[in-house]
């Protein structure tokens, strides 16, 4: 036998004083009764009450709340075995994190709306391994692929610009999605890209990366964040006011969405372009496209789970607390002066 909740049985020692407090108080009542008779003949002044009686009441409420203790610790005896298979696709999350994602034309601001909408978009997952690349001038791991969906939602946090080179990298993104689905021997049919940015790339050379992807059968969707006029990039400052930044003129540099490199990206490896308007983030669209792509088993395990068996001692505590409930403290009446008036009154 186990016990699923084991630190309820810590209140098994509580039992221990309950019952020095019915010891107790039976004591302390036959020293008030003795203040007005005299031990010897309190037998004779009181007939009705009976210390065994007592004694019986007392006992079963305490094993009443031994078995409810147990019953909450939730006993458990015998095994089931249960098949669990899970199915889905590796899918690998490329989200820009360069400055420009700064900008509030989708608000509250680009990255913002990204991290909400992927938090969103891991809640409708199931069975799919998930990893996370943050990329601006480079490209960082910052999730391998995994199942756990929670370990994502943290990551998530710490998605902000400023801790990767400046600039933006779609070429490096997109190489080092490549370099995770081989170093996890992903089968390319089963690997997914799903590219989040604003476009602005400073090489021209995603196409290339996305090519080599294509050869290898990985499809990468894009998604389009951003305003197609261009938008000042704010910049934090230390007084909390509002600044954008500037290039070297002195001139408020300004950035807006690029769909071409995004919309060939995709189109190279099969897969489609989204454009992220402010009502609609178009995740939830990405997911209904892999929804009907072959899934792969990524894991078939055999559970061996215990039953529950605190119904049993539930209903013994149930018993018993009826019984005590029950049976009277007061014996069958002699004739005569009742045995234990006094204790009775108290």
């Amino acid at each position: 036998m186990r016990f699923a909740e084991v630190q309820f049985l810590w209140l098994l020692f509580s039992l221990f004083f309950l019952a020095l407090f019915f010891f107790y108080s039976y004591r302390r009542k036959k020293l008030l009764a003795s203040r007005f008779v005299s031990l010897s003949m309190l037998p004779k002044v009181a007939t009705s009450f009976s210390p065994w009686r007592r004694l019986i009441k007392s006992t079963l409420l305490l094993f009443a709340l031994a078995f409810l203790i147990v019953a909450l610790a939730r006993p458990q005896w015998g095994q089931t075995s249960n098949h669990i298979e899970r199915k889905g696709l590796d899918l690998m999350l490329l989200q820009d994190v360069s400055s420009s994602m700064l900008a509030e034309d989708v608000k509250p601001n680009r990255l913002t709306r990204s991290k909400h909408e992927i938090s969103a978009f891991l809640e409708s997952l199931s069975g799919d391994r998930i990893a996370l690349v943050a990329f601006s001038g480079e490209a960082e791991l910052v999730l391998p692929l995994t199942l756990d969906y929670g370990a994502a939602q943290l990551a998530l946090r710490y998605l902000e610009p400023g801790w990767l080179m400046p600039g933006t990298d779609l070429e490096a993104a997109i190489k080092k999605g490549i370099e995770v689905f081989k170093d996890s021997k992903t089968e390319a049919k089963y690997a997914v890209m799903v590219l989040m940015s604003d476009g602005e790339e400073l090489q021209n050379e995603a196409v290339t990366a996305a090519k080599e992807a294509s050869k290898l059968g990985i499809k990468i969707y894009t998604i389009g964040i951003g305003s197609l006029e261009g938008v000042p990039i704010p910049v934090p400052t230390r007084s909390g006011e509002v600044a954008y930044k500037k290039d070297a003129h002195g001139n408020i540099v300004t950035t807006r969405l690029e769909e071409g490199t995004l919309k060939e990206v995709a189109s190279v490896t099969g897969a489609k372009y989204f454009y992220a308007n402010p009502t609609e983030f178009q995740l939830q669209k990405v997911l209904t496209e892999i929804a009907q792509l072959e899934k792969k088993e990524h894991e078939s395990t055999l559970y061996e789970t215990y039953k529950d068996r605190y119904q049993v001692f539930l209903f013994l505590a149930m018993i018993l607390f009826v019984l005590e409930v029950l049976v009277s403290e007061r014996g069958r009446k002699k004739a005569g002066p009742s045995k234990h008036r006094f204790l009775e009154s108290e």
